[in-house]
């Protein structure tokens, strides 16, 4: 039998993995991530499969667009999904993560990477800048809920922010280290490049994908009653938004990432109330859900059967086991310090830093653009720290947030999953 006929039932299946496990899985320690891990490294080992199971590095354009799309697809339900109006005092959380945390993040991996793994400034600082956002598709677990469902506490209000925002906040880190191979630099200076990239695409993607936002929310909301977009009830109007918003902001230069999200909260505060966010978020949710799943099986292939970690060291997995248990925390708690939340939410919000599929299509991007040493020990090590994050974060987010939530009188679990709530005797 063809290998084809082998794929689509495979296609088949996970779709209906896709709407099944994450009601099975909400209660148990598990999450849906660790499940398509581990199918994809069992199909590894299945002998009319195992041919399909390639580096990663062998085809970096198609790895740099399937993440990219998850990534966009993400952002946009994201920004749907958060009730909180912006502004410099209620976001105070996230311009911490984002102004202190990540740079001190991006630093002390880029040190700890020259220092154990011997890499050059330009690979050093490239796996720091791909390691050091927070994932928006693998942190749904620790995000806010639906649109307007009342349940939009600090602590997930502030990793699905950060989330939101600091993929885009990235970029510059990963153009820097592309500048530094001396590719992609243009003739211009080195701080020249820098400005550029900070302050020039930053404020592009920030203020053109806000336009767009405003521009759609119109459109949708507030044009007579039988021309409105609304009335269609079709969620896959978040698609067009999100294909829309960063075509038009990647097309003048600014950052993608930064425009959708800043799209999907302008999006939002066009109408805030209106039912339709939720229908559009839902369908934004279900198509980021699907995607998530195919790539995590193709990237529990690629570990088992596609050589992912032949290239991994020691001092590669000490280098992981630093970022992902002491750097990101410790960079977290440090940026939030003073902050008035209590001990145990920052703890969290430290430590749920994700690593996913963001990760992977910085480093497919930046080698599509230039020549950097040791490609294979960075794709294992990204590898390496995606895998442990997935587990790690996978096993503790459930417990962890149920006992905060317990704790605090929240009952944010009964909410996802759309069960009546019944009166809390106290």
């Amino acid at each position: 039998m063809e290998t084809y006929i082998y794929v689509v039932a495979g296609f088949g299946a996970l779709v209906l993995l896709t709407a099944w496990l994450p009601m099975v899985l909400r209660a148990l320690p598990l999450s849906l991530p660790i499940c398509c891990v581990g199918v994809g490294a069992a199909l590894s080992v299945v002998p009319a499969l195992s041919e399909l199971a390639p580096h990663p590095g062998e085809h970096l354009k198609l790895v740099e667009h399937a993440t990219e799309a998850v990534v966009v697809i993400s952002l946009m339900g994201a920004g749907l999904k958060i009730d909180r109006l912006i502004g410099w005092k209620r976001w105070a959380t996230t311009w911490r993560l984002l102004g202190l945390a990540m740079p001190l993040t991006i630093i002390t991996l880029a040190a700890l990477a020259s220092a154990l793994l011997g890499l050059g400034i330009a690979s050093a600082l490239l796996l720091a800048a791909s390691l050091a956002p927070t994932d928006p598709v693998l942190a749904s677990d620790v995000q806010v809920g639906h649109p307007s469902e009342g349940k939009e506490d600090e602590m997930r209000f502030a990793l699905t922010s950060e989330a939101g925002l600091n993929d885009g906040l990235a970029f510059p880190f990963v153009n820097l280290a592309i500048a530094l191979t001396g590719g992609g630099v243009g003739g211009l200076s080195l701080s020249h490049r820098i400005a550029i990239d900070i302050l020039w695409k930053v404020a592009v993607g920030a203020i053109l994908g806000a336009l767009v936002g405003r521009g759609l929310g119109w459109l949708t909301f507030h044009l007579p009653n039988v021309s409105k977009l609304s009335r269609t009830g079709d969620g896959f109007v978040a698609l067009g938004v999100t294909c829309l918003a960063y075509g038009i902001v990647q097309a003048v230069d600014g950052y993608g990432f930064v425009g959708v999200f800043a799209a999907a909260l302008a999006l939002r505060s066009s109408s805030r109330g209106h039912d339709y966010h939720r229908k559009m978020h839902d369908y934004a949710e279900e198509l980021e859900r699907l995607l998530m799943m195919v790539l995590l099986v193709g990237f529990g292939f690629a570990l088992a059967g596609g050589g992912l970690l032949a290239e991994l060291t020691w001092p590669a997995a000490a280098f992981v086991a630093l970022a992902l248990l002491v750097v990101r925390p410790l960079s977290g708690w440090i940026g939030l310090a003073g902050s008035g939340l209590p001990t145990d939410e920052k703890a969290v919000i430290a430590f749920f830093g994700i690593r996913g599929l963001g990760t992977a299509y910085y480093l497919a991007y930046a080698f599509g653009h230039a020549p950097f040493e040791a490609p294979d020990l960075l794709w294992a090590t990204v590898g390496l720290a995606v895998l442990v994050s997935i587990v790690m974060h996978g096993i503790t987010v459930t417990p962890i947030l149920r006992f905060l939530d317990h704790r605090s009188g929240r009952d944010t679990e009964s909410g996802q999953l759309e069960i009546p709530l019944e009166p809390r005797i106290l």
